[in-house]
């Protein structure tokens, strides 16, 4: 496959069109994502969003939040410009950026940084297992006491047929979303090659290791899940 600028299949400037037709019901994740938030935590203070993308999540998520500052940063430049420029003409003290960073590396903000909601949709499953338990604990670190730490990721099943099985229903999806086969096949083979899903059982372990009090699954479709971890 070709290299894109960040650590998806596709260049941040065609990421958005792109990843509808790639992750299904990729819009209603977040906004699972954001009413899960508008439950537990309805007057957080500080959101960091790490791993953000384009700026979509917070986007969707600004308006619901109107007290809230959020802090974003991605691993990739390309996909922060995006974000930047999607954002644009909001103030300071409702939209700040990091300079780009993976979550792996975020302790170095730990006197800066003290969110009670941090964020990480579609970012963690792109490393290996020692930098997701840094990634985590990270997180963990930078949250206020009861903060919350949610995840969506691509996820592994338990079984050699139930991957399979996975991998070929979310091949169809594609296919029936615009992409071409060859296209969706690709993607298939990227599977513990370019990112690295655990199971759900693996995630729960991951985040009780790491510190959290509380891990909840809050969402579940096709190879994709979503967590949710309290300090």
């Amino acid at each position: 496959m070709t290299k894109s600028d960040n650590a998806t299949p596709y260049n941040a400037a065609e990421y958005d069109k792109s990843v509808r037709q790639t992750i299904p019901f990729y819009e209603t994740i977040h906004s699972e994502t954001i009413d899960l938030i508008r439950t537990i935590k309805p007057e957080v203070n500080c959101w960091l969003d790490t791993g953000c993308g384009t700026g979509y999540l917070a986007e969707t998520a600004l308006p619901c939040f109107p007290n809230t500052s959020f802090i974003l940063t991605d691993p990739s430049e390309a996909m922060l410009k995006q974000a930047v420029g999607r954002l644009k003409g909001l103030p300071e003290k409702r939209v700040k950026y990091l300079p780009p960073t993976p979550s792996e590396s975020l302790d170095i903000y730990k006197n800066e940084v003290h969110p009670q909601i941090i964020t990480a949709v579609f970012s963690h499953h792109y490393l290996q297992k020692p930098q997701r338990y840094h990634a985590i604990k990270n997180c963990h670190q930078l949250l206020d006491e009861g903060g919350v730490f949610i995840t969506v990721e691509n996820i592994a099943p338990f079984t050699p047929p139930g991957i399979s099985l996975g991998l070929d229903r979310w091949k169809r999806f594609q296919v029936e979303h615009g992409r071409a086969k060859s296209a969706a096949e690709d993607h298939a083979r990227r599977f513990n090659r370019e990112y690295f899903p655990i199971s759900i059982e693996e995630q729960f372990t991951l985040l009780r290791t790491t510190g959290f009090r509380i891990v909840e699954l809050f969402w579940m479709s096709y190879m994709q899940a979503g967590f949710y971890a309290i300090k």
